[in-house]
């Protein structure tokens, strides 16, 4: 985890490109050849620390696996299954921001990095498509959406890229951030009724 950490310092730091694995080796405490050995390359460095920064600790455990998805598919109030969500996607987004924007930064010049992103977004698809899925089980959508519709909603309102003009080009709190998005979502998912 040394390495990992000491990684992702110096990816947000510095910039991917201008970080090398003797810089990594040195501020981690190590050889370089232990970076060499256990992870071989810098991208493979930065997806792991992206997936730490994700969960929040070295388990690899799948977002919808994590223990607080539990909460959000016992909830049955829509209102506070999203509250609970966008919460919880509040936490992530704190810690993942950097590393994505590093990533972001890399996808025109590093094509595994590029394919990086790319699997990152279907993974945060999938978890929205989940999230419209708990809400529709509990009849909470508005008529006119379908599931796949207030999945790319949610998506869309939740999105990373909006977390970053939000908390950097607009210069909002995290909980700004947090209070807006489940107010946005509220409005274009859930039927009136529902909100109560």
């Amino acid at each position: 985890m040394r390495i990992i950490h000491a990684a992702t310092d110096l990816f947000v730091d510095r910039g991917y490109g201008a970080t090398m694995l003797d810089q990594i080796a040195e501020r981690a405490g190590v050889a370089v050849q232990t970076v060499y050995f256990h992870f071989g390359n810098k991208s493979t460095l930065l997806k792991l620390a992206l997936d730490v920064a994700a969960i929040g600790d070295d388990e690899p455990l799948p977002l919808l696996a994590q223990p607080w998805i539990d909460g959000v598919e016992t909830e049955p109030d829509p209102l506070r299954v999203l509250e609970l969500w966008v919460a919880n996607s509040r936490s992530i987004m704190e810690r993942v921001a950097p590393i994505l924007a590093v990533i972001r930064g890399t996808v025109g010049v590093d094509s595994d990095l590029a394919a990086q992103w790319h699997v990152n977004e279907q993974q945060r698809r999938t978890a929205h498509a989940a999230l419209a899925q708990i809400l529709a089980d509990r009849g909470a959508l508005k008529s006119d959406l379908t599931v796949q519709d207030a999945a790319d909603l949610i998506f869309l309102i939740a999105s990373v890229e909006g977390y970053f003009l939000a908390t950097t080009t607009l210069g909002w709190s995290p909980q700004h951030w947090e209070r807006t998005t489940v107010s946005i979502l509220t409005d274009a998912l859930l039927e009136p009724t529902r909100t109560c």
